[in-house]
């Protein structure tokens, strides 16, 4: 989950189960893409959906995806050491509460390798 208006370094990416441009932020997300191109039962993905009426700001979640069945797929990417971050446990249970009252069950976290 980032801000809307995040200026951070971004990669620009094609892929094949999405109609735009996939702007990447960082190594997580580069790599659950390319998890997520290949898995057979997503497929749509679209990356950074805003969540539009937050009262708390602009956010976007990372990974929205329609799967095969029509049931979305939510997924938020982490670092590992932010997870105990007062603001990202905010930030996250703010999307987890939001998918959820838009009846999406299959909602979670992709978080980095432990070193």
């Amino acid at each position: 989950m980032r801000n809307k208006n995040y200026k951070g370094r971004c990669e620009k990416r094609t892929s094949e189960k999405s109609r735009e441009i996939c702007r990447i932020y960082d190594d997580i997300q580069k790599t659950y893409l390319s998890v997520l191109e290949g898995r057979g039962d997503i497929a749509e993905i679209r990356c950074n959906v805003w969540l539009e009426g937050l009262e708390m700001g602009d956010y976007t979640s990372d990974f929205v995806c329609i799967k095969a069945d029509g049931e979305l797929l939510v997924r938020e990417c982490v670092f590992r050491k932010y997870l105990t971050k007062p603001k990202t446990v905010k930030l996250l249970d703010v999307s987890r509460t939001y998918w959820q009252r838009r009846g999406v069950q299959d909602w979670g976290l992709v978080i980095d390798e432990e070193k």
